[in-house]
């Protein structure tokens, strides 16, 4: 019987992976202006759906702000699979230091990001910090990026005796260093709230929510239509790229329709979405429900989001041994999947 939180692993990497492949696209085809204005409005769109939000899940209400912004990257991170440590100074400065691999440029991906990324993203949500949290005397300063040959991406939020000017809320400071690493200082999410089923979904969940945002996104920043162009490309790459890895987590079967149609239902399941197959004549019919992907977007934004989400799948398909079409039909809450082997 298949492992369902292997499905959900399996969904993590595989919106991690398409993702970052999204990033290189815009990278190679777009101006390093455009990643940063991309990455800039990306992280402003997660900062304002889930900092504030977050606080009380992850305990960090009533702590001092420059610790609480400090302990919250750390957690939030972590349960995303990044690896993010805490060194506290004082109740007003307190260091994050992010280590390597980079989750946000896995693997050799990472030579090519340009620095533009780092700066979009230091600037649409560390910087923004201080302002959710109304104490304009709170600020960042970075004494490292990831792709500049520093040491990673480091830093502390630090609150001034004074409030900062908008210029003055995220600093560059390459000659400081971090305290010593202390593995007992290590913030914890609050016991018995997170179970490890819960943590693997909000695995699966942070990245997908940079596949969420990350495509609304784009469109604002490059049009509508050219990031769904791009969206789509990237999409299906990544599912050619992927499929062996998704078929060995559910014990899949490079083999004809039936075959792909049982690979969809299994990892589809660590979507947490419902899928019944049939079958009309040569054709096998894969009935996916519930659209985790796309709850809570609506209007155009939904419908480019899907239309390059299937193409992760449509992807996947593509790259079994046998040549296969593949037809999707969307409705509100589902998608039809029709596979047929070619002949």
């Amino acid at each position: 019987m298949m492992n369902t939180n292997h499905a959900i692993a399996a969904q993590a990497e595989l919106h991690h992976q398409y993702f970052l492949g999204l990033q290189l696209m815009v990278a190679v085809e777009e101006t390093k202006q455009t990643v940063y204005d991309w990455m800039f409005r990306l992280f402003r769109r997660q900062h304002e759906d889930k900092f504030l939000s977050s606080f009380e899940k992850l305990g960090l209400n009533g702590q001092p702000h420059a610790v609480a912004c400090a302990k919250y990257h750390v957690l939030s991170n972590g349960m995303g699979g990044v690896a993010v440590e805490y060194m506290e100074e004082s109740a007003t400065k307190a260091w994050v230091r992010f280590r390597y691999p980079r989750w946000m440029y896995a693997g050799p991906a990472i030579c090519g990001i340009p620095v533009e990324a780092s700066r979009g993203f230091l600037n649409g949500w560390y910087a923004q910090n201080g302002v959710s949290l109304q104490n304009l005397r709170l600020g960042f300063v970075c004494v490292s990026e990831d792709v500049t040959g520093q040491f990673g991406l480091c830093g502390y939020f630090k609150e001034y005796d004074r409030k900062l000017a908008d210029d003055e809320r995220l600093v560059f400071a390459p000659d400081e260093r971090p305290p010593a690493y202390d593995p007992a200082a290590q913030p914890q999410p609050p016991a018995g709230e997170w179970s490890e089923e819960r943590l693997a979904k909000a695995n699966r969940n942070y990245a997908m929510e940079y596949v969420r945002n990350g495509l609304r996104a784009l469109s604002e920043t490059i049009g509508r239509d050219r990031a769904v162009e791009l969206g789509k490309r990237a999409a299906r790459l990544t599912g050619l790229q992927q499929y062996p890895g998704l078929a060995a987590a559910v014990g899949a079967v490079d083999g004809d329709a039936s075959n792909a149609a049982d690979f969809l239902a299994s990892i589809l399941a660590g979507m947490g979405d419902a899928c019944e197959i049939t079958r009309d004549g040569e054709d096998v019919l894969v009935t996916q429900t519930g659209l985790r992907i796309a709850r809570g977007i609506e209007g155009t934004a939904r419908d480019d989001l899907l239309a390059c989400w299937q193409e992760l799948w449509g992807g996947a398909i593509a790259s079994h041994r046998a040549f296969m079409s593949v037809n999707c039909d969307a409705g509100h809450d589902q998608l039809v999947w029709r596979i047929r082997t070619d002949r």
